[in-house]
């Protein structure tokens, strides 16, 4: 049985615009195919939580290949859009003078688990709860959600290199 949402989604209004995505753009650098968020639609500071959205385009640049005739998001897309929300969360809240020029990335992944399937023309709600903070690293719990069943779970490492 998978856990409860890290944040109660009944509490998070998908269609709330916190951050568009000029906004993330001037956190994060991915850019065109590897942009894995639309907005951000949830974040409270205090309480280490944040939440976005990816509106999976019908036509998505996986899709042809990973499973002809079925198009399943690949597993390492979920986790880089719960990363780019974390990282997200991260650069806006503890970016300092000190980590102005630095990159915040990967630094491992733990406690993954495929709990569903998700599909193009698909609306993904992310929801991340920071575990810690420290000069070096943050630690996240992450999950994603489609249509109120979790499609995936995991604990996020982020680094500054």
């Amino acid at each position: 049985m998978p856990p409860r949402a890290l944040i109660p989604l009944e509490s998070i209004d998908p269609d709330q615009v916190v951050a568009t995505i000029e906004t993330i753009r001037l956190a994060n650098p991915q850019r065109y195919e590897m942009e894995q968020l639309s907005h951000i639609c949830y974040a409270n500071v205090e309480a280490g939580e944040v939440a976005g959205v990816l509106d999976v385009a019908e036509e998505p640049f996986w899709a042809r290949g990973h499973i002809p005739g079925r198009p399943l998001m690949p597993g390492v897309i979920m986790l880089e859009a719960a990363a780019q929300l974390c990282s997200y969360f991260v650069r806006q809240v503890y970016d300092t003078e000190e980590f102005a020029n630095r990159f915040f990335g990967f630094g491992g992944i733990d406690g993954v688990k495929f709990r569903g399937t998700i599909f193009p023309g698909q609306r993904v709600i992310l929801l991340g709860r920071k575990n810690e903070v420290r000069a070096r690293r943050a630690v996240f719990d992450t999950q994603g959600w489609v249509d109120g069943a979790m499609a995936f779970q995991a604990k996020i490492t982020g680094m500054w290199v």
